[in-house]
């Protein structure tokens, strides 16, 4: 006799796709596809240089997580297809990766590689196959609400990823199921080794899938050549501290590696100003934000009157804020609120909606 698994949103379809990525969360939902009956059909999509690929493991769709995927399809008895998304993952995705490093900014590549290749190209994959839907292995809770389908926190908070889907739209909602989303990782484990998949015991993806060593300044620098290029260190009073060695190299709220010795306090990286060329530095309080100008809004959530919160970094806790038109105004002064990142907004464990972080107002006056 099979074991029992209580999925935490059942499928209900004829036909499903599965977002394969070769790891043992989708794997996990492939198998428990298959098991209700429906056809189901794993797609994976090959998103890196098929010999630079060769061997690597702790990414996701590398030359190693392909077969992985395939070797589960096989076992499980489901078709399975890899479709090669190379060039449109490196245009979309790494190379605004670099230009928004360029531009003095945090990116996110992995939100991009959602609003991109993975919900809209795989979308239409799914729509293509003729799939009632396309089930993926993300950590995050999709609920029939009196108005349709919503976005919700995974139980499991060390495991949520609501934060990296704020920019699935309500048509895209409607069509996914996220089967994991009220399941802990170990017991994940636990499906698949009772289901005798192979990578039951797969470490998680790290980092960036496409800076596996995380070295950001290696991959900007090889797309941007003049990404090294120097320049001044400035304190927010004014006084110019040093010479930095490239502004890719850092990041808002950053305290280490700045190599301007001799302070009598920490200091900090406060913003950075892409035309100039500048780091601004400053003490801690200087970090503190009062409010962020948003851009790109994304709303997933209708009216709210009640009480909002944002996390305005994917490890941040939320807090409480309001959303004044494009912009977020914080209850208490933030920190590390870094343009380029995103503010996600909740009301309670509904994620209603989240834009990009286009500028940020201080909560003190900075002098440079």
């Amino acid at each position: 006799m099979q074991p029992e698994f209580q999925l935490s949103e059942p499928f209900d379809a004829r036909r499903i796709v599965v977002a394969m990525s070769g790891g043992v969360d989708s794997s996990v939902v492939a198998a428990l596809a298959a098991r209700t009956g429906a056809e189901t059909i794993g797609v994976t999509l090959q998103l890196y240089d098929h010999g630079a690929a060769v061997g690597r493991t702790g990414s996701c769709c590398a030359g190693q997580d392909i077969r992985d995927a395939r070797a589960v399809a096989d076992r499980i008895g489901i078709a399975h297809y890899v479709f090669d998304y190379e060039s449109r993952f490196r245009d979309s995705v790494i190379a605004d990766f670099a230009d928004e490093y360029m531009a003095g900014r945090t990116p996110i590549p992995c939100v991009k590689c959602n609003m991109g290749v993975k919900f809209t190209d795989l979308f239409q994959i799914a729509r293509d196959l003729g799939a009632d839907c396309l089930a993926t292995g993300h950590y995050v809770r999709r609920v029939e609400g009196p108005q349709g389908a919503e976005l919700h926190r995974a139980a499991d908070p060390a495991r949520d990823q609501s934060y990296f889907l704020f920019a699935t739209t309500q048509a895209q909602l409607d069509y996914l199921r996220f089967p994991l989303g009220g399941l802990p990782k170990p017991q994940v484990r636990e499906i698949a080794a009772e289901l005798g998949l192979s990578v039951a015991l797969k470490p998680d993806s790290q980092d960036i899938c496409f800076v596996p060593d995380g070295d950001y300044a290696k991959i900007v620098r090889k797309l941007r050549p003049d990404a090294d290029e120097g320049g001044d260190i400035v304190h927010v009073d004014g006084r110019v501290l040093g010479r930095h060695k490239g502004m890719i190299h850092y990041t808002v709220g950053q305290r280490k590696g700045l190599e301007i010795g001799g302070q009598p306090d920490p200091l900090y990286v406060v913003r950075l100003d892409a035309e100039g060329r500048r780091v601004i530095v400053g003490p801690k309080a200087a970090l503190a934000v009062g409010a962020a100008r948003l851009s790109d809004i994304n709303w997933l959530g209708g009216d709210f009157t009640e009480p909002l919160t944002a996390k305005v970094r994917s490890m941040a806790k939320p807090v409480p804020a309001r959303l004044d038109g494009d912009r977020l105004i914080f209850n208490a002064p933030e920190y590390g609120v870094a343009p380029g990142q995103a503010a996600v907004l909740y009301a309670g464990e509904r994620v209603l909606g989240g834009g990009w972080i286009a500028a940020t107002e201080a909560a003190m006056a900075e002098a440079a």
